[in-house]
């Protein structure tokens, strides 16, 4: 089995490439050498998009996941849509205004883990907003209170770059991992991580933008009680 080239690991703003189909699952799926589709995970959804054949037509995507296999990514056709041949030469095209709204929440969120620095329980990232849940011990901080925190680092224009550790690095960091509930992939021998600036380091394979300002404003649109510790925040584009 081919292992699937991610381009968007190299650049997360690229939205159309070449690519050769290397599988189809039992399920329609199609697996390709290379992609710029991001598949779903870390609570970032799989991105849709669609694939152009030689004659033109479109083969619609509604989204993209990892197959059985961690290393192939399967992009998944909407339904009744044309299947390509094993072989076949596509070119890729992203639903780039909704990745790139992901990669706008994305790097909010880790803001929102700087803002908050609480163990994060959980999380989700949409195109419209996005929520973590932290394990808040103690006072829950106002909401005007984290979004100037939000803006000061989003106004700073942070760098965000990313850079690669070992398994061993990772491990002898645990203060690197923010998440009490997704764990870092481990077992390639190393661990990719994001780092905003001088503000925040901690691993991750989603897709960012390349400076804070880029984010755009954003405001706390709830604060939610989720347990006895428990508190979700939700962000969403001001």
């Amino acid at each position: 089995m081919t292992q699937t080239t991610l381009l968007f690991r190299d650049d997360p703003y690229l939205s159309t490439a070449e690519a050769r189909v290397t599988g189809v699952t039992e399920t329609g799926g199609i697996e390709l050498d290379r992609t710029i589709f991001y598949a779903a995970g870390g609570g970032q959804p799989g991105d849709t998009g669609a694939l152009e054949r030689a004659d033109g037509t479109m083969i619609p995507i509604s989204t993209t996941i990892y197959g059985a296999d961690k290393s192939q990514i399967v992009h998944v056709p909407a339904d009744g849509a044309a299947i390509p041949e094993i072989g076949e030469t596509l070119i890729a095209h992203l639903d780039w205004p909704v990745r790139h709204r992901h990669m706008r929440i994305h790097t909010g969120l880790h803001l929102l883990t700087v803002a908050v620095p609480f163990p994060v329980t959980g999380g989700r990232i949409g195109a419209e907003e996005g929520h973590l849940d932290f394990d808040i011990d103690g006072a829950v901080p106002a909401k005007d209170e984290i979004e100037a925190k939000l803006a000061a680092m989003i106004a700073a224009d942070h760098a965000v770059t990313t850079e690669w550790i070992t398994d061993d690095e990772l491990i002898a960091n645990p203060g690197l991992v923010k998440t009490m509930s997704v764990k870092p992939p481990m077992g390639s021998g190393h661990v990719r991580l994001v780092r905003i600036g001088d503000v925040d380091l901690q691993p991750c394979g989603g897709t960012h933008v390349q400076s804070t300002a880029e984010i755009g404003g954003l405001v706390v649109a709830k604060i939610e009680n989720k347990g006895k510790q428990n508190r979700r925040i939700r962000i969403r584009f001001a």
